[in-house]
């Protein structure tokens, strides 16, 4: 897949959107932290699946047929709701988050793949688990 930018993009964006108690280091495996915190909470959250489904119908007729911005609009109502249940305003959520839409549909038209399951999802927009 040939997301590695978006990655960072999606994961810079994610951090940045969190509030400062969820951003906190979180322990990794090998015992040392991590800067980005509980990433699994941000996976395993339904506006992340939501975003996910939202991706899969905005291409049910074909990479040739997305209306991107009706798919950004779509995203930015999820991570409006999203920004409610992470206590942040929702245009501050939008803001932080407004280039992912577009680069998920770059993503998905280099790789369709990538929407055969939200494992493939995940592992595009932030990288392998």
């Amino acid at each position: 897949m040939k997301s590695f930018a978006f990655v960072a993009v999606f994961a810079t964006a994610l951090l940045a959107a969190a509030p400062a108690a969820l951003a906190q280091s979180a322990p990794t495996e090998g015992g040392g932290k991590s800067l980005q915190g509980d990433q699994q909470a941000w996976i395993n959250d339904p506006h992340m699946h939501a975003f996910y489904d939202a991706a899969r119908a905005a291409f049910a007729n074909g990479p040739a047929n997305v209306d991107v911005a009706a798919f950004e609009q779509t995203s930015f109502a999820i991570f409006r709701d999203f920004a409610v249940t992470m206590h942040m305003t929702p245009a501050g959520m939008v803001d932080h988050l407004k280039l992912i839409p577009r680069q998920v549909v770059q993503i998905v038209k280099e790789d369709p793949h990538v929407l055969d399951s939200y494992r493939n999802f995940i592992d595009a927009t932030f990288g392998p688990q």
